[in-house]
């Protein structure tokens, strides 16, 4: 069932809606469409001219996405991961015209507030983490068959998580046992038991749930995807703007805009800059954190750090 409930808080609206910098007849991609909030806002400040793509992975994010704005010519609604974000609009014909791409990584609020979708620890659900929840294996499937060795790997590099050996053993011990968990709170419960020393003021599932959601989804082989191709998409002044929540994914954007807005290594005694060692893009203003007042009101927004960039010509 859809839900087309308002009370969801995107999180630094009005700084990502600006950093697009929208302007009359630009074509503009929502890469995470999620509940909606930041398209919505965006949508309004566009001319009729102007399209927009809203793109998500999740069913019944598209599912919203219709029922709001399968009426308006400009909205092209699209259920895809954003790494094949490139492959899509080349096919449309809009390579280089991109004015703008908007993206807000990670779960969504809506998400882990869905007991049945299996995110949250907090509360709970099946052991399920798709971000598109009508394919693939879940986090219970995964958990029934991994190797313990791949399973310390993906906790220690998805989820920087130190206790990554101490936590695989204990589950691989439990599946072993005959008595893997089945919900998110038995696992959490379970990860709980084999750390040691937890972070003070945070769960001790948190890392190694968000590691087993990143893999389970490949996250961040989406995002350098995306990033690979991005610089063809955008036209000249078009802008990437990426809202991220934590280091893994923040380091990735950092990098990849810094990189692009740098000559390119050049031989001993070169010249002129070719063409191909120009930088593509322009740093725009210094990585952002939400206010004060939005963390008191949205918890969640506490991690989240937006990077722009700018195409050049």
């Amino acid at each position: 069932m859809v839900s087309q409930a308002t009370d969801h808080s995107p999180v630094m609206l009005e700084a990502a809606v600006a950093a697009l910098a929208p302007r009359p007849g630009g074509v503009y991609v929502d890469g995470t469409y999620g509940r909606g909030g930041h398209a919505m806002a965006l949508i309004s400040q566009l001319d009729e001219s102007a399209c927009i793509w809203l793109v998500d992975r999740d069913p019944e994010a598209i599912a919203l996405a219709q029922a709001r704005h399968g009426h308006d010519p400009r909205c092209h609604i699209l259920q895809a991961s954003f790494a094949d974000l490139s492959t899509h609009l080349h096919a449309a014909g809009l390579a280089g015209q991109v004015a703008g791409i908007l993206l807000d990584l990670g779960v969504s609020s809506p998400q882990l507030d869905q007991p049945e979708r299996g995110f949250s620890f907090m509360r709970e659900g099946p052991l399920d983490m798709r971000m598109d929840n009508s394919r693939g294996e879940t986090a219970a499937q995964w958990l029934a068959r991994v190797d313990e060795s791949t399973l310390i790997r993906v906790l220690r590099r998805d989820g920087e998580e130190r206790f990554a050996r101490r936590i695989a053993g204990a589950i691989c011990r439990a599946r072993e046992a005959g008595c893997l968990p089945q919900t998110t709170t038995a696992l959490a419960e379970l990860i709980a038991s084999a750390v040691p020393r937890p972070e003070p003021g945070k769960h001790p599932a948190t890392r190694s749930f968000q590691a087993i959601r990143i893999h389970l989804n490949d996250e961040l082989g989406a995002l350098d995807q995306l990033l690979e191709g991005v610089c063809d998409l955008l036209g000249p002044a078009g802008r990437l703007v990426v809202i991220s929540f934590h280091s893994l994914e923040d380091r990735r954007v950092k990098r990849f805009m810094t990189r692009h807005s740098q000559v390119g290594d050049l031989p001993p005694g070169a010249g002129m800059v070719p063409p191909e060692k120009q930088p593509r893009l322009r740093r725009i203003g210094r990585a952002q954190r939400p206010e004060a007042d939005e963390v008191r009101d949205n918890p969640r927004a506490r991690s989240a750090t937006l990077r722009v960039a700018e195409r050049l010509s």
